[in-house]
This record gives C-alpha cells, structure tokens and sequence, in this order.
C-alpha cells in the first residue's frame, strides 16, 4: 500500500489505538493530523511522526462540541490541504449495573461514542464527495454486535456507532467514498487501564487480578494490541478497498461473535 499524497484526521490521536493507526497511516506515506482533547499527548505523538520524517500535525478537539469539530475541520484542512481519510476513534468506556446507570453517564458516553464520529464525519465528509474518493474507519467494539453485563450505556453507544456506519454506508454507494467500523474486544490501552483501575476501586479487588479476568475473557487469553487494531482499520484504507462498505471487521483474537 502506499497512501502518497493522501490527507487523514485521526481523533482520539494522542495514544492507544489511535496513536498505533496515525503511526500506521503515517508509515505507509499519509500526511497526518491527530486529534484530542489532550494537546501534551497529541503534540507527542505528531512529534513523533515528524521525527521519523513524516508531515504530522496536532489540533486540539473536544469531539462532542460542534463549534470545537467546525475549528479543527477548518484547521485540519488549512493544514493538509483536503482530508481523503478519517479515523472516528475518539471514546470513553463506562461501566456501572443497569440499575445505576445514570444520566449523566449515559449521555456522557453517547456524546463521546455516537455524536462525536457524526459531527467529525459531517464536517469532513461534503469534501470527500466533491473530490469522489474517500475512507471514513470508525473504531467500533465487539459491544456493538452483542450485550454483556455491566455495560450498557457503552455498548448502546457502540450499537449506534455501528447503526451510523451502515446507514451512511447506504448513502455512500457508488460515490467513492466508504465507511467501515473496525470492531475489537478488550485492547491494551491507557483507557483499559483506567477501566481496570476504576473496577477495582468499586469492588476491592487488586488491579491485576481485574486484568487477569478480562484476559481469559478473550479467545486468545490476552488483550489485543493497539498496533493489531490498526492493522485492522487500515484494511479499509487502500484502493482495492472500494468495494468494503458498511463492514465490520472484528478483533478480538479468535472465537465467533
């Protein structure tokens, strides 16, 4: 593969997966701009990238706030010049019984999950169509194809994170733009460490032993890495992808959904 002249916007830039897929993106020869709320880790990351000589660029954005998405497009383009490829990876996990579930936690997750991946793909999308090509990757869940205790509002996001990419999936076709979700299970990031901390803060239990207990919870007994997820999405990304649309690849080491 080689993405040579090629613009991507990776949102939730500044570590985990989506440092490894701005990683992925830059080696195979796309200008870069990685995305978050976090400008130390963002910067880092795109420090990274042109230390290996890469064009690699670094835009504070909170993902739930239009206004915010409306300046990073504007910036990301004024940078890039157009944007040919969006990773929507930016999320938050909550976990909580149903019966404690709150508002504010449901509608904290969604904002983050759901509306964020629209927002950012409204603002880059009308580009994509005018130029005819274009890849948009949504980084999904394995909680977007089935339920599993504890973590309803987050697999709900997930679920219509998914629903989005097949609806636009249906709109995109024959455009020359796709959208795809790349679904993982439980992956190797800073986000699963503050998860596994935050479990065993509520039930008391040491932070190994939480990891321990979703590591056998995955086919392969151990958590994927982000740099696999990435390899992932960039299935998605090539010319002789065209015809994946509304896809969903799943990472999770082995077993059926």
């Amino acid at each position: 593969m080689t993405l040579s002249g090629k613009r991507a916007v990776v949102t939730g830039g500044g570590r985990g997966i989506g440092a490894a897929v701005a990683r992925a993106l830059a080696g195979e020869g796309a200008a870069v701009a990685v995305t978050a709320r976090s400008r130390d880790e963002i910067e880092g990351v795109a420090e990274g990238l042109r230390a290996r000589g890469r064009p690699a660029h670094a835009i504070v954005c909170d993902v739930t706030d239009p206004d915010s998405v409306a300046a990073m497009a504007a910036r990301a383009c004024e940078l890039l010049g157009s944007v040919d490829i969006l990773v929507n990876n930016a999320g938050v996990a909550r976990s909580a019984p149903f019966l404690r579930v709150t508002v504010e936690q449901w509608e904290e997750v969604h904002r983050v999950n759901a509306t964020g991946p629209l927002l950012v793909t409204q603002a880059f999308l009308p580009g994509m169509l005018e130029r005819g090509w274009g890849r948009i990757v949504n980084v999904a869940s394995v909680a977007s194809l089935r339920g599993a205790r504890y973590i309803t509002a987050y697999a709900a996001s997930k679920h219509a994170l998914l629903g989005i990419t097949r609806c636009l999936a249906d709109e995109l076709a024959g455009t020359g733009v796709t959208v795809n979700s790349v679904c993982p299970g439980y992956v190797d990031t800073p986000m699963t460490d503050e998860n596994i901390e935050r479990i065993a803060a509520k039930t008391g239990r040491d932070a190994e032993d939480v990891r321990g207990g979703l590591e056998e919870m995955q086919p392969g007994g151990r958590l994927i890495t982000p740099e696999e997820v990435a390899h992932a999405v960039m299935t998605f990304i090539p010319e002789a992808a065209s015809s994946l649309q509304g896809a969903e690849l799943v990472v999770r080491g082995g077993g059926a959904r």
